[in-house]
Order: structure tokens, then sequence, then C-alpha cells
């Protein structure tokens, strides 16, 4: 039923939670792939050289290392995993990657680091399950 996973991963406990949720779901339901995705926001091109190739540079380093931590909690399963890190609003980047890579599901935490928050659900959250080409599994 959900043959690929994607997992929506920040760095926050909640994420990381949604990491160890979405390992029992693929093993449960025998899933092909689970794609670990990162999103990191645009980088201000206001920077200017050489502030801007390190601030990339940084937040590459940093998105990758949590792409490794959900890797690392996602541990031994039988589906292939892969990662991506990507630059731009993590919501459309998490829903692009859905359309392109036909995800039956999405896994996420309901809060995650980012600077504002909803109420009840992140705003990235809400823009997920609001949007999103398939169904959505939000971990608190």
């Amino acid at each position: 039923m959900f043959e690929n996973i994607l997992l929506a991963v920040d760095g926050s406990e909640h994420s990381l939670h949604a990491a160890r949720v979405a390992s029992a779901l693929a093993q449960a339901m025998k899933s092909q792939t689970l794609r670990i995705v990162v999103a990191f926001e645009p980088i201000p091109v206001h920077l200017g050289e050489p502030f801007m190739q390190e601030t990339i540079n940084a937040r590459l380093r940093e998105a990758e290392a949590i792409a490794q931590e959900a890797v690392e909690t996602v541990g031994t399963i039988s589906a292939e995993i892969q990662t991506e890190t990507l630059e731009g609003n993590p919501a459309e980047v998490i829903l692009e990657v859905a359309k392109t890579q036909n995800s039956n599901v999405i896994v996420m935490g309901s809060r995650g680091l980012g600077k504002l928050a909803g109420l009840l659900l992140g705003s990235t959250g809400q823009k997920v399950v609001s949007h999103a080409p398939c169904p959505v599994l939000i971990v608190r």
C-alpha cells in the first residue's frame, strides 16, 4: 500500500520520532523506498561573496548531519533508504518531492524547528496537509 514513503525531517525531536514511526511503517508495509528529505530555507542573496558560499556550505553540512541522524534513527530496514537535502521553503520542497517521486505517504513531525509555529500543528505541517498529493501522517 505504501511502497514509497517520504520522511520529512528537520532535526527536531518530533521529526526524529517521525523517523521511528516511518521505519516501523516501512517494515510493516514492506515498502520499497523510504526517502528522507531535509529542506533548508534559501540563502539571502544580499550576503554576497564570500559570506554566501560560507553560509551555503554551513547549511549543507547541517542538513547532511540531520539526514544522517534520521538514517541512524530509522535503522536497518528492508526498504531502500534515500536521502535528499534541498534548498527552498520546507513545505514547498516536501510537496514537490512527494509529487515528483510518487510518494504514497508523507511522514513528518507535528512541530519542527521553524521560527513560527501554528497553535496545534506547525505551519509547514499545515501547508503539507492542505496540499499533499497523498496521505500525510503527522507524528507527535
